[in-house]
């Protein structure tokens, strides 16, 4: 398994488009010595047959089996691209991996990327990179990209009789999953919550943190906090910033007024809405719509790609689920979580959005799937 160093890296590149990437890209291959000179000429023509795009940012181009005789050792050269390249289909790079493989090394890194395709928040991340070890760590997945929130996090009905047992337990969840220290309990039951209306509280601290979570406990009991009732309380333990989307799920539900849907809800529920894959009653009033998928093989990676960049176009968040599979909403702006929705032939999709374009997005969309996604 290969494995990346600084060295393979080169900051703040630009290309006019994706051929002269990867002719950059093959250029420092060869300054390296890792392939002969004429190893482009199969890079190119690798591109031609398919695009090496993957998902979220990131490229992976390399040559075909009739070059592997021009590999004189296996290494990568990984380019930059701040400003990002366009690579065809509406998909954009900011970092480019151009692999030297003798063999099929090139199938190990994709086995190393699969868990930073599946991550929400990984192109912006690397885009905004500015450090060599920035770019490496987001690669081998080691940034904690989304807040940890499961069941195991969630406490519904604690019989609790005031604040201070509700930020005892919500800290004591946090650190029982193991991503804080006892002083980050003792530090959070000192802080003084957030009233975000109708009971619903917020609590954080960063104090002995190694992995930011999020946690939720509610109680049934008549309690109040400076005179306004206490019902539910989300508490945040925070070494990152990767907590930003829940608390924007969060600041919706209150905008909404639907504070009330999270306090009477149970632990699947209380993780689905926070995480925002549930519809909210904003999107119910019409901004949803279902679509079936024409394209004779589904949505493969091609015409995936196709409505990910479409979705990508707007501003608003917009979620699909797939009826035919699990119903399980997911970011419509993400290659891989589309993907792995299982879409086939006749399958209806159903979007959601919710935002200042969301009409539009839907629109533009439902065109896409009509006109195949690029398939025709």
């Amino acid at each position: 398994m290969l494995k990346l160093t600084p060295s393979d890296i080169t900051l703040s590149q630009t290309a006019d488009d994706k051929l002269a990437a990867i002719r950059n890209i093959a250029l420092s291959l060869s300054d390296k010595e890792l392939v002969d000179n004429g190893y482009v000429e199969g890079m190119l023509n690798r591109e031609a047959q398919n695009s090496t795009y993957l998902g979220n940012g990131i490229a992976i181009p390399h040559g075909t089996t009739d070059t592997r005789s021009m590999v004189n050792t296996t290494g990568v050269a990984i380019h930059h691209f701040p400003e990002g390249v366009n690579w065809g289909d509406g998909n954009t790079a900011y970092v480019a991996i151009g692999i030297a493989a003798k063999s099929d090394e090139h199938l190990s890194i994709l086995k190393q990327l699969t868990k930073v395709l599946a991550a929400d928040g990984v192109e912006s991340k690397l885009r905004q990179a500015t450090s060599k070890e920035e770019i490496i760590a987001l690669l081998q997945g080691n940034v904690q990209l989304e807040a940890d929130l499961d069941a195991a996090l969630i406490q519904v009905q604690f019989p609790a009789s005031d604040m201070v047992q509700m930020s005892a337990v919500a800290a004591g969840l946090i650190k029982n999953a193991g991503n804080a220290q006892s002083e980050f309990v003792a530090d959070l039951v000192t802080k003084s919550p957030t009233h975000l209306g109708q009971g619903l509280w917020l609590v954080g601290s960063n104090k002995a943190v190694s992995r930011t979570a999020v946690s939720y406990v509610s109680t049934a009991n008549d309690c109040e906090f400076e005179g306004q009732p206490v019902k539910g309380l989300v508490a945040f333990a925070a070494c990152n910033d990767a907590h930003a989307s829940i608390l924007a799920n969060l600041s919706r539900i209150v905008f909404q007024g639907n504070q009330e849907q999270l306090l009477h809800a149970d632990n699947t529920q209380v993780v689905e809405l926070l995480s925002g894959n549930t519809v909210t009653q904003e999107q119910e009033k019409g901004n949803q719509a279902t679509f079936k998928i024409k394209n004779a093989h589904g949505l493969h990676a091609r015409p995936g790609a196709m409505l990910v960049a479409e979705a990508k176009k707007f501003e608003s968040n917009i979620r699909v689920s797939n009826l035919d599979g699990d119903g399980k909403a997911v970011n419509a702006k993400s290659l891989m979580k589309v993907i792995a929705l299982g879409v086939k032939h006749g399958h209806q999709l159903q979007f959601s959005a919710e935002g200042p374009d969301a009409a539009l997005a839907l629109e533009s969309i439902g065109k896409a799937i009509a006109s195949g996604l690029g398939e025709g």
